[in-house]
């Protein structure tokens, strides 16, 4: 999951955002990205969603895309300031065609993000625990963040090949199959024939004969 950037200007972008994106692809691992939110409003957030997509157009991502809400003052604004805002965002990313989501950890998804913006979007919910208690759900569970050691109750936060320690998580729903059969994050929708003409029968060598004859017989009719 990478960081595309934050805040509302474009000069935000994560410097290591194209260099980490290049390399998935030129290695193939299946990746999505995430914009770190700063916005106090509905409108500062749509604005933060213009910019992410300037910045990820033309590219394609196999998660989905996250407005990343986890700023004390923009829980200091109340709940439904911050559902707002997640609408506001996750609205304009979907109408531009990538599967819009949400990363937030348990106790503000829970306090501060009503029902119905819960059950919309997907949900990546932090949680640094042998286990995740957020009851509604949820497709992606960060279960430990790099350099705290004492949230790493469940591995060591080291990935092969990356010196550094890696926020560790667990996926479970097969986004890179669903996300590219539905055309969506820049990928096109798979061709297929028109289910009428999968399901018409070939013709055997007879019919084809009879056909003939009788268009024959309406002919000279």
């Amino acid at each position: 999951m990478l960081r595309a950037g934050y805040g509302k200007e474009t000069s935000q972008i994560d410097s290591t955002f194209e260099r980490n994106y290049s390399e998935c692809k030129r290695l193939g691992i299946p990746c999505g990205a995430y914009w770190y939110s700063y916005a106090k409003s509905a409108e500062e957030a749509r604005q933060e969603a213009k910019t992410f997509l300037q910045v990820i157009s033309g590219k394609t991502f196999e998660y989905p895309i996250y407005f990343d809400l986890e700023e004390q003052s923009q829980f200091a604004l109340g709940k439904k300031v911050c559902s707002d805002m997640v609408q506001a965002f996750c609205d304009k990313i979907e109408k531009a065609g990538y599967y819009a989501g949400l990363y937030c950890s348990t106790s503000y998804l829970n306090s501060h993000i009503s029902d119905s913006i819960k059950n919309r979007y997907a949900i990546w919910v932090a949680q640094y625990n042998d286990k995740c208690t957020y009851t509604s759900d949820y497709d992606i569970w960060q279960h430990s963040v790099a350099g705290h050691p004492e949230y790493d109750v469940l591995g060591t936060g080291s990935v092969y090949g990356v010196e550094d320690q890696c926020d560790l998580d667990y996926a479970y729903i097969d986004y890179p199959s669903i996300i590219k059969s539905a055309g969506l994050n820049g990928f096109s929708k798979p061709f297929s024939k028109p289910d009428l003409e999968k399901e018409k029968p070939e013709k055997s060598t007879l019919e084809q004969i009879l056909d003939h004859v009788a268009s024959i017989d309406n002919k000279l009719s």
